[in-house]
């Protein structure tokens, strides 16, 4: 008894030295923040005000349809139905992690009946009942790491789930603002064809006249078949893109969706903050960051398993020949013991895990240093959009506005016969292509705003 008390004073002291081992979340968020390079105090292509970041950008587009689309998809996508079911098995996992803490307590019973084969001797039976208990000290801090580092890639699990939430909204705005262009060029392509289709009706009737060449009735022609191609892709795409958005949503692939049939006009820009702000605002910034906690954790506790492991077993039960005198106190014994185990020779394994543990650190350092250089280059990638489409835009107006000035010039001139069916349909073909480069454009910078909230870290919500 004087050597079990000894050894269940010098575990508990070495318990209280040994929490300096374990790693805190600090100092694994400075470990992984050393990793970058210098950050500056704003972003280099903001041309707005830099306040706080906003949430609930999706309202932004003042689109109750956008908005309820994201909705439904939150609740319905099987992507994000599977991650949140990885969020509830990590934090499980944590938890068994850490169950080692605790001491485990069993029940054991038992019984046995004896007598002789031809039954001519009286028969005698036995039955026991009792309770095993068995702690292991964590004098090193080994379970504790392990529950640590457990803890850790269930906050990472969880801080990817809801990335995965945000990514999915931008992913359905994304989506609709692309099935509703593709809904526009349909339109343009139409347009396109009946313009032809009249175009090639009037040479038609030239041509039987003598007004018209067999050349003129041939290019004509031709452009009306083209157009029709390119018709039939356009409404393929638009019924492409109705069924990705509907697998998003989490329905059937019908192409049935209703949209809206024109674009949304483009939000202002969103206040971008600070750079170092994402750090702590993104969810897959924080992931890395968990996963490099882990990673130290997981390092101490493969530390930690080179050391002697001290554990404590005690039991307490009865045995009698009669049930019924079982919990008689003549009957109950008990015993208490301690164990030690000193690993000496493993063939390396466990300094094999440590050199392991220890390049898997090194590797979620380096993970969440190229993840944070990747959203900085993100946020100011779509800043930099944001003022090259806008200038794309007006550019593509201003296009358009002159290219269908030309045209009506280009008919009346052929109309009087001072020049040919060509340049019409040249000027024609422009229209059309200036026409659909610039809902293309438009459609982008929607896209490049939903783009930027995502980079930015703010919330759908």
């Amino acid at each position: 008894m004087t050597l079990l008390k000894s050894a269940l004073l010098l575990g508990g002291a070495l318990a209280m030295t040994a929490c300096a081992s374990i790693t805190s979340r600090e100092e694994a968020a400075g470990s992984a923040r050393g990793s970058l390079p210098k950050i500056p105090a704003a972003w280099a292509a903001a041309q707005e005000s830099v306040g706080d970041v906003e949430v609930g950008w999706i309202a932004s587009f003042d689109d109750e349809t956008l908005t309820k689309l994201v909705r439904e998809a939150q609740e319905n996508n099987k992507n994000i139905q599977a991650a949140a079911a990885n969020v509830e098995r990590s934090w499980a996992l944590a938890k068994q992690a850490g169950a080692a803490l605790s001491p485990t307590v069993n029940l054991t019973a038992g019984g046995s009946q004896s007598g002789g084969v031809d039954g001519s001797g009286r028969g005698s039976g036995s039955a026991s009942l009792g309770l095993q208990v068995n702690w292991e000290l964590d004098v090193w801090g080994r379970v504790r790491s392990g529950q640590q580092a457990a803890a850790a890639s269930a906050e990472s699990t969880e801080a990817d789930f809801l990335y995965s939430q945000h990514s999915l909204a931008a992913a359905v705005a994304r989506s609709y603002f692309l099935a509703i262009e593709a809904g526009v060029q349909a339109d343009v392509a139409r347009n396109t064809f009946d313009a032809l289709t009249q175009t090639n009706r009037i040479v038609n009737v030239q041509h039987e006249n003598g007004l018209a060449t067999a050349q003129d009735l041939a290019l004509s022609k031709s452009d009306l078949a083209t157009s029709k191609a390119t018709l039939a892709a356009a409404e393929g795409s638009q019924r492409d893109a109705l069924r990705a958005l509907e697998v998003l949503l989490g329905r059937y692939p019908g192409a049935d969706l209703d949209v809206r049939t024109s674009l949304p006009a483009t939000p202002p820009p969103p206040p971008a903050g600070v750079p170092s702000e994402i750090l702590e605002r993104r969810p897959d910034i924080v992931a890395a960051e968990r996963q490099v906690a882990a990673a130290f954790n997981s390092l101490d506790q493969a530390k930690a398993a080179k050391l002697p492991a001290i554990s404590l077993t005690s039991t307490i039960g009865g045995a009698s020949n009669d049930l019924s005198n079982i919990l008689n106190p003549s009957n109950i014994a008990w015993t208490v013991g301690g164990n030690l185990l000193a690993p000496l020779f493993d063939g390396g394994a466990r300094q094999a895990q440590v050199d392991i543990s220890s390049a898997e650190q090194k590797q979620a350092v380096a993970a969440y240093g190229q993840a944070a250089l990747e959203a900085f280059s993100e946020v100011e990638t779509n800043l930099d959009q944001s003022t090259v489409l806008r200038e794309r835009e007006t550019s593509l107006n201003e296009a358009a506005s002159q290219s269908a000035e030309a045209l009506r010039i280009a008919q009346l001139r052929y109309n009087e016969g001072e020049s040919d069916l060509l340049d019409v349909l040249t000027i024609q073909q422009r229209v059309f292509s200036t026409e659909s480069n610039l809902v293309s454009v438009q459609r982008a910078r929607l896209e490049q705003r939903v783009n930027l909230n995502l980079a930015l870290g703010g919330s759908w919500e």
